[in-house]
């Protein structure tokens, strides 16, 4: 039950009401709240077997585990998640691994083995969540398809991420970040007009489709509350990607009209993009009249807000090339940090373009909890972003740093799964775990 403290046969008990230990403070120093949190956090209780691997599946489980829940991390013996195998790495540890496995604990299974498959199907009967991230129909020719699984345990919320689906004619193909970004029409949308076609800088397929994820897993838990049953939750990152095209989509639908790759202009705002000023590139949004008014005097140049060229969000837009270069010109007589005070000041969003070392050392987000120091027992001190989703009274935390590969299998196998350590110890020198 979400927000339920787990008994030991693997259903749910009321949350008990007795303060919290020294691990609930340890909790509150990383909650990113900055200061003492009141309350338990919103998955404790829940426990989470997770079998995805790389970027999506393992980012949607950080968030879960972020807010509380056991997250259980299962990966190969001797291997472990692709990810801790690419480079760059610190004391040995993948730094791309570290980044998005932090409160969770590793159990090693071999699901290719019989005995490791019974071991699964057990702690999964002791489970709220399954999350994967095999190309469809991988689990089922295992034995543990949702429908199989439902049968042992109804309350299991099963969530399923794959690149392109469970149905329709291209369901079952293999789907990375850079496939999906393609195939979703971002990268048509991404880069500047005369050149070829962009990804993001990020890999905002896999990202935007653990989010999702999450959601997912979050709204079938709470119509578990209602119904006292779990359910299946299908992720396609190209269903996820495809949902953000939004207005792009919406001009589409509307007009018949491709929108095309504009670089840094909207294609129903303007001033809305980049600009250089002087001494470096900083961006601007003016999104109405009112901020074009205020913009206009900021740049000292008021007569601009009643040119009859530029005095309405659609002729600003109809303008576009003539008002892009004028304004160029402009910011290019001061220094950004002059122009950047001076629309502050007016009120209009503005900002400077900063580097990513420049925003992971950002004093503001430092003071926000937003930059979180964990201790590791390999790469030291290994510094991660908090949690961005703020809950007043139940708030989430960094509390653990990302496990080592097994670090966690004896303890596993033996709470959850009801072995003694000289079974563990058999399955072990059998390569089972």
């Amino acid at each position: 039950m979400a927000g339920g403290r787990r008994t030991s046969e693997g259903g749910s008990a009321p949350l008990p009401n007795h303060p919290r230990g020294c691990a609930g403070k340890a909790r509150a120093r990383n909650s990113g709240s900055g200061e003492r949190s009141r309350g338990r956090p919103p998955l404790e209780g829940v426990r989470v077997l997770d079998l995805t691997r790389v970027l999506a599946g393992p980012f949607c489980s950080m968030i879960l585990g972020d807010m509380g829940a056991e997250v259980i991390k299962v990966e190969e013996p001797g291997k472990g998640d692709d990810t801790r195998t690419w480079p760059p790495f610190s004391g040995g540890e993948a730094t791309y691994f570290m980044s998005v496995n932090r409160n969770k604990k590793s159990l090693t299974l071999n699901l290719k083995a019989p005995e490791g498959q019974r071991i699964l199907r057990r702690l999964i009967r002791r489970s709220d969540v399954l999350l994967e991230n095999f190309r469809p129909g991988t689990m089922a020719r295992l034995g543990l398809g949702y429908e199989i699984l439902r049968r042992s345990n109804p309350r299991l919320v099963y969530c399923a991420i794959s690149g392109f689906g469970e149905s329709g004619p291209e369901a079952g193909r293999p789907g990375y970040d850079l496939i999906v970004q393609g195939e979703s029409g971002l990268m048509d949308l991404t880069g500047f007009p005369d050149g070829p076609p962009v990804k993001v800088g990020t890999s905002i397929a896999d990202l935007v489709a653990g989010i999702e994820a999450c959601h997912g897993v979050a709204l079938a838990l709470y119509a578990r509350e209602r119904t006292g049953k779990g359910q299946k939750v299908e992720i396609a990152m190209l269903d996820v990607m495809a949902s953000l095209l939004t207005y792009q989509a919406g001009i589409y639908f509307a007009t018949g009209l491709r929108p095309t790759r504009r670089g840094n202009q909207h294609p129903s705002i303007v001033p809305y993009e980049v600009f250089k000023a002087a001494d470096a590139y900083l961006t601007v949004g003016v999104a109405n009249n009112s901020l074009w008014e205020r913009f206009c005097r900021a740049l000292d140049r008021p007569e601009l807000a009643r040119d009859p060229r530029f005095d309405t969000e659609a002729n600003r837009v109809e303008a576009r090339d003539a008002l892009i270069p004028l304004l160029n010109g402009i910011f290019a007589t001061r220094r950004a940090e002059e122009w950047l005070l001076r629309l502050d000041k007016a009120g209009v969003p503005a900002g400077r373009i900063k580097s990513v070392a420049e925003v992971c050392e950002s004093p503001h987000l430092r003071e926000r909890g937003m930059i979180v120091s964990l201790p590791h027992p390999k790469a030291g001190t290994v510094r991660v972003f908090g949690v961005p989703i703020r809950l007043g009274e139940t708030p989430g935390a960094v509390t653990a740093p990302p496990p080592l590969l097994g670090e966690h299998t004896e303890e596993i196998l033996t709470r959850v799964g009801g072995l003694s350590r000289a079974e563990v110890a058999r399955l072990r020198q059998r390569g089972v775990c």
